[in-house]
């Protein structure tokens, strides 16, 4: 597999986040985190679940990408009553868009989960702009430039209503905007495929410009166990100029559920990336084949881990 677990694995527990608050104090979990790299130095936006199943963004800095601390306190989310009553907002996707870092949020509402967009220049708050989303989606990942003119962003619409849990989907979507406010949903990229790995998909982190086309990774759920789902990784290449037409994709997953982090915790079976960090880029911005890429993922909806490669790596497995 092209994606390798870090041996210092898990990275963040539970038992990392600071009691600095009583509603911090031995919070339940940590997972799904965005990442950035902040001033020289590798930025996470966790996810974090206290024992009341309350949600809170906090934030964790490293120097090596390995080693963290985070951050006493949580982020504050400033005007997030625009989006109406939310209960939850939760796994962060983050783009560096000209001066500001952006970031797409999911939030749970009392009828239906919605993309909300928030932007901030530091990490010590967050500023919630707009709700996003035409109707019901989750995992909106934002384009680092425009294309033809136009903002674009992949998210997942949740049009299938399974008879046992909520609303979820099997394709991912582009999405383009004027403003990075209002959207049209514009063409799928890709479906699930019905009794393999990646029954559901959507997309995890957001997309990085390589010389052969914009270079992604997605989860994929095989729902056909009758126990339970098991979530895995895989990897999207998609056109430069036109991100709606698909050039290449992982035929095997590249990171599945193996080791007992996890397999046991919150929802067994889950390794779900919501960030990465790809930091060898050439003067027009591109990814050099031999940069490595650290994918920060969520385990079982319990921990925080880190699986390596390099972009090399990643094309040659979407073309194998």
């Amino acid at each position: 597999m092209p994606l390798s677990r870090h041996p210092a694995n898990p990275i963040l527990t539970r038992a990392d986040i600071p009691a600095s608050e009583a509603h911090l104090a031995d919070v339940s979990s940590v997972f799904n985190p965005g990442a950035a790299l902040l001033d020289g130095r590798v930025f996470l936006l966790l996810r974090v679940q206290n024992r009341g199943r309350e949600t809170y963004l906090m934030g964790a800095d490293s120097e090596d990408g390995v080693r963290f601390r985070v951050r006493p306190g949580e982020i504050p989310l400033r005007d997030l009553s625009r989006a109406g009553r939310v209960y939850h907002a939760y796994d962060p996707r983050i783009t560096r868009i000209e001066d500001e870092w952006l970031v797409v949020l999911a939030l749970d509402r009392d009828d239906d989960c919605r993309l909300g967009l928030a932007a901030t220049k530091d990490f010590r708050e967050l500023r919630f702009l707009d709700v996003i989303s035409e109707d019901d989606s989750r995992n909106g990942a934002l384009f680092p430039e425009r294309i033809g003119g136009k903002w674009a962003m992949l998210e997942r619409p949740n049009r299938v209503r399974p008879d046992d849990g909520p609303p979820t989907g099997d394709e991912i979507v582009l999405s383009y905007s004027d403003d990075l406010r209002v959207w049209r949903r514009r063409a799928t990229v890709a479906k699930g495929r019905w009794r393999y790995w990646d029954e559901r998909i959507a997309p995890g982190t957001p997309p990085v410009k390589t010389r052969e086309g914009w270079l992604l990774l997605y989860h994929g759920v095989a729902t056909h166990f009758a126990s339970a789902n098991v979530y895995q990784v895989g990897a999207l290449l998609l056109d430069l100029d036109d991100p709606s037409r698909l050039l290449a994709r992982t035929r095997y997953n590249i990171l599945e559920p193996r080791e007992p982090y996890e397999m046991v915790g919150q929802v067994p079976n889950v390794v779900l990336p919501c960030g990465w960090v790809v930091p060898d880029r050439d003067a027009e911005g591109f990814a050099l084949p031999e940069s490595r890429a650290l994918v920060y993922y969520g385990a079982a909806d319990t921990t925080v881990c880190l699986a390596t490669t390099t972009i090399a790596e990643l094309l040659e497995d979407c073309r194998a």
